[in-house]
C-alpha cells in the first residue's frame, strides 16, 4: 500500500468490530508467500499528466523502505485491463496486526523527512482512492494452499457483487466450481476473499495468481472441459449467477516489483524478480589525445 494510506485505513479499523476474523490472532503464522488471512486493498487512480513523475516517486519510496525497518509490506499491481489504476495488495494476519503501522509510521516520517516528502508528492497526484479490507475464505477457494505469491507475475481479479442475503448461494456456486476443478485436476489455483469493509456488502473477490499471461489460455481450456464434463453442475452455477449476482467484473493486473516492498523471506522465493541486481553498463572508451597515443606507443628505454 502507498505508505500513508495504511495509517488512515488502520485508524478507521480501530473504530469497527471485525467479527468475521475473530480469533485469527491466536492462529499460527503461515508462509510468507501464502495468500494472507487479511487483505488490505487500495485502488488508486492518478492524474494522467503526473504519470512519469509518480512512477519515479513510488520507486524511490520503495527503495528507501528497503533500507528501513518499516512495519508492513505491499505488492503494487498495475491494471492491464479496465480503467487505468494502481492496486496495492497488502498482506496481514489479523486486524490487530494493523495497529503496528499506526504506531510506527509517524516516527519513521519524523526521522526520514525525505520519505514523507515522496509520499506527499504521490498523494498530491491522486485523482481518486478507495481502501478495501477483505478476509480470506478457504472454504470457497481452490487449492489455495498451493499458491506461492512470490512466483506470480500477474493477478486475475474477479469481483462479484451479490444481492443482499445471497451469500449462501454464492458459497454453493464456488464450492461446486472447486469440486468440478478437482475432477479435472486443474493446476491453476485461486483464493477467495469476502469484503468486510470498503465496498457495498455482500461482495467477494477471487484472485488467480499467474506466472505468465499464457495461463489465461489454460483457464479458457478448463472452462471448456467443465462445460463438457459437468453439464448439470455448470447449469446450476449459471442459475445461481442469474439469481444471486448483482454484478461481476474481471480484470488483469501485472505486478511491479520496483514499486513493491516485500520481506526478505518473501523475496527469497524469486530473488531475480523481486531484488534484481542493478545492471552495470560499460562506459564508452574516450578518445585518446595525441599526446597519450604517443606516450602509449613510445618504446621503453
Amino acid at each position: 500500500m502507498m505508505i500513508a494510506n495504511l495509517i488512515a485505513a488502520a485508524a478507521a479499523l480501530m473504530l469497527t468490530t471485525a467479527s468475521v476474523v475473530g480469533g485469527q490472532t491466536k492462529e499460527s503464522v503461515e508462509s510468507e508467500t501464502a495468500p494472507p488471512k487479511l487483505l488490505v486493498l487500495v485502488y488508486q487512480r492518478f492524474s494522467f499528466d503526473k504519470g512519469s513523475d509518480r512512477d519515479k516517486w513510488e520507486i524511490a519510496a520503495a527503495r528507501a523502505c528497503q533500507e528501513l525497518a518499516v512495519p508492513n509490506s505491499w505488492i503494487v499491481l498495475e491494471s492491464v485491463t479496465g480503467e487505468p489504476e494502481v492496486l496495492s495488495f497488502d498482506p496481514f494476519d489479523s486486524f490487530a496486526q494493523l495497529e503496528k503501522p499506526v504506531a510506527e509510521w509517524g516516527p519513521i516520517y519524523a526521522t526520514h523527512p525525505e520519505l514523507g516528502r515522496l509520499q506527499a508528492q504521490i498523494n498530491a497526484a491522486l485523482a481518486s482512492q478507495r481502501t478495501v479490507i477483505a478476509v480470506r475464505r478457504d472454504d470457497l477457494s481452490y487449492r489455495a494452499n498451493r499458491i506461492d505469491l512470490s512466483k506470480a507475475r500477474f493477478l486475475r481479479v474477479l469481483e462479484v457483487r451479490l444481492h443482499p442475503g445471497r451469500e449462501n448461494k454464492f458459497a454453493e456456486a464456488f464450492q461446486n466450481l472447486s469440486a468440478a476443478y478437482e475432477k479435472t485436476e486443474s493446476d491453476l489455483p485461486w483464493v477467495v476473499y469476502q469484503v468486510d469493509l470498503g465496498m457495498p456488502s455482500p461482495t467477494f473477490l477471487a484472485f488467480v495468481p499467474m506466472k505468465a499471461l499464457g495461463q489465461n489460455d489454460d483457464l479458457l481450456k478448463s472452462r471448456e472441459s467443465l462445460d463438457a464434463a459437468e453439464g448439470e453442475a455448470v447449469e446450476r452455477m449459471q442459475q445461481i449467477a442469474r439469481e444471486a449476482y448483482a454484478g461481476t467484473e474481471t480484470n488483469l493486473y501485472s505486478i511491479n516489483p520496483e514499486k513493491s516492498h516485500v520481506s526478505k523471506e518473501f523475496a527469497a522465493g524469486d530473488p531475480e524478480f523481486w531484488t534484481p541486481k542493478p545492471q552495470i553498463t560499460a562506459k564508452p572508451e574516450g578518445k585518446q589525445s595525441r599526446n597519450s597515443k604517443r606516450t602509449a606507443t613510445r618504446p621503453r628505454k
